[in-house]
Order: C-alpha cells, then sequence, then structure tokens
C-alpha cells in the first residue's frame, strides 16, 4: 500500500442499482471505504420494484446521489474525477461505462457480474442460466474494459442451481454470493495483492437481454425446456405464457413428475385436469410436468377451473 493511502481511507465512487446494489454498497462502507458519491437509476414506474433502493442506502450515510440519463456524459466524468476516487465499482448498475469514466480512477474499475465468467458475459445471466437448465451458477468480480464482462477475473463464488428453483429463487443466492465475495476480495483489493485472471473467452458465452414476448411456450419442446423456461421468466419478471382453449394463460411454476403413458391416440401435447391428481403435462414421448401454478384468463386458476372451463384434455400446440 502506498504512504499516501496508508494515511488516508481508499476512495470509491460506486455505481449500482437493486439487490447487488446494495449489498455490496454495504460491504464497501462496512469495510472503511470512502464512498464520496453513488450513480444509481431512477425507478422505473413501469416496472415492478421488488428490490431494494441504493438511493435510499446512500442516504442513510449521507453519500452524495446522483441519477444521470448518461453516465458517460463529459459534466458525469468531470463530477466523478472532481471525487479523486481510487477505485470505481459497478454493482448491477444498467449502463455501459465508457473507456473516459473507467480510467477515472487509478487504481482499476471493477464490475460484480451474476454468472461464473466467462460463462454468461452480457445480460440477464441469471434468468438465461436458468432457462438453458444449468446446475449451477455464481457471481464474477472483475475488472471493466472497453467491452462488457471481458475483463480480468479477481474471483468467483459458485452457488448451485436446484431443479425446481426460479430465477429469482437463484438470484437471492447470487446477491449472497456477490456479497461474500466482495467482502473476501476487498482486503487484498485494498492492499493492491488482488488476483487478475485472464478470461478464456473461448469458453464461454455472451447472452443478449430478452423480453416478455420471449416468453411464449412452445409446447412441441421437450418438457424439460418448457420447465426451465418457466422458472426462468417466473414472477417478479414477466411470466411464461400461452393459450388454452383459445384462452391466454401464464404458466407461473411447474415441476417435473414421473412419466405417464400418453392418451391413446395423442400426437400432440395434452393439457390433463383432474380433481385428485391437479394439473399437469403429458408429452407424446411419456414425459410428464406438473402446473403448480396457473393464471387463466388473467385469474388464478386450479384443476376445478380448468376442469369447468376447459374440461379434462387440452390439446397443447
Amino acid at each position: 500500500m502506498t504512504e499516501g493511502l496508508a494515511a488516508r481511507r481508499a476512495r470509491a465512487v460506486v455505481c449500482a442499482y437493486h439487490n447487488v446494489g446494495v449489498r455490496c454498497l454495504s460491504v464497501l462502507l462496512a469495510g472503511g471505504v470512502d464512498v464520496p458519491l453513488v450513480l444509481t437509476h431512477r425507478d422505473n414506474p413501469a416496472e415492478a420494484i421488488w428490490f431494494s433502493s441504493v438511493a435510499e442506502l446512500a442516504g442513510r450515510h449521507g453519500i452524495r446521489v446522483i441519477t444521470p440519463d448518461d453516465p458517460n456524459a463529459a459534466e458525469v466524468i468531470a463530477e466523478v474525477a472532481a471525487s479523486a476516487p481510487d477505485f470505481l465499482f459497478s454493482f448491477y448498475y444498467r449502463s455501459m461505462l465508457a473507456p473516459a469514466l473507467l480510467a477515472v480512477a487509478p487504481r482499476g474499475a471493477l464490475n460484480m457480474h451474476g454468472s461464473l465468467l466467462p460463462r454468461y458475459r452480457g445480460r440477464v445471466p441469471v434468468n438465461w442460466a436458468v432457462i438453458r437448465g444449468e446446475r449451477e451458477t455464481g457471481a464474477s468480480l472483475h475488472y471493466m474494459t472497453a467491452r462488457p464482462d471481458q475483463g480480468d477475473v479477481v474471483g468467483r463464488q459458485r452457488v448451485p442451481i436446484l431443479p425446481d428453483d426460479t430465477a429469482f429463487e437463484v438470484f437471492q443466492k447470487v446477491t449472497w454470493a456477490a456479497e461474500v465475495l466482495l467482502e473476501a476480495s476487498l482486503p487484498a483489493l485494498l492492499a493492491g495483492t488482488a488476483p487478475r485472471e485472464p478470461q478464456d473467452l473461448g469458453a464461454g458465452n455472451y447472452c443478449g437481454g430478452r423480453r416478455p414476448e420471449d416468453g411464449r411456450i412452445d409446447w412441441r419442446r421437450p418438457l424439460a425446456e418448457v420447465h426451465n423456461l418457466v422458472r426462468g421468466v417466473a414472477p417478479p419478471y414477466p411470466g411464461a405464457f400461452t393459450t388454452l382453449g383459445g384462452l391466454p394463460a401464464r404458466v407461473l411454476r411447474t415441476q417435473h413428475a414421473p412419466p405417464s403413458a400418453p392418451p391413446r391416440g395423442s400426437s400432440v401435447p395434452l393439457l390433463l385436469a383432474s380433481p385428485t391428481s391437479g394439473l399437469y403435462v403429458v408429452h407424446p414421448d411419456g414425459s410428464t410436468l406438473r402446473i403448480l401454478e396457473l393464471e387463466l384468463d388473467g385469474r388464478p386458476a386450479d384443476a376445478a377451473d380448468v376442469l369447468a372451463r376447459l374440461g379434462t384434455e387440452t390439446a397443447l400446440a
């Protein structure tokens, strides 16, 4: 540690949003880092805000908060530079930070990403990991570069993805992983001894953002893939949707079930409703998926509702 840093606390400007932003900012403050400025986002009134507020946390600690539309604007970079940060951190901040802004922090600009880099670089990594049936994911702390999620890795923290976990449940685990990883890495970062592992980008992949319409269920796909889609976009995300008997429906929670012989002559998946067994889908290959939570025509529906409106069997296109 340099003599100048030994005489004062390390300073960091933090760009943060969401629960990961709240927990990681909390780690920095608990670790004695001086945070003079926080950049965050204004909440979108069209978005379901189910997560904690970085702005509220910063306010409780008397930290100046700004919500720029463009963090890379010249006046914003000037304000960040005026804070004289040693580090710049990004914790689930939704905007890309340009090289001119990253260069303001002489000891490095670091990001907390919600996957095991180089896997699932890019947008909504937790949702993609669940949708693609991964059995683990986690958080990675890495240095930022001009291209997203490609810089050297300081460390990773793994968490399991269980077969019926939703993306929301996995995101809670990833939030924990991010907090644990940053707390473990912070002493070495401050001492200037943190590792830097170059990423093998060929061993990973890059994923784009998802839109609500990407949640449409294709019942022609294997039911294992349908199950992964349902849990990957389950609330508080928009949910997987379909049409049942001509009515709009959202499938909100499913569970693998033992294989079952499909009804005789069936060449398409069928939704079966039973007052004793509940709701389940049987594929022509015999695989079976229980539907635990369903909305039909905008309202919660159970097996009795489906029986009354659609009957015991409904073909799924």
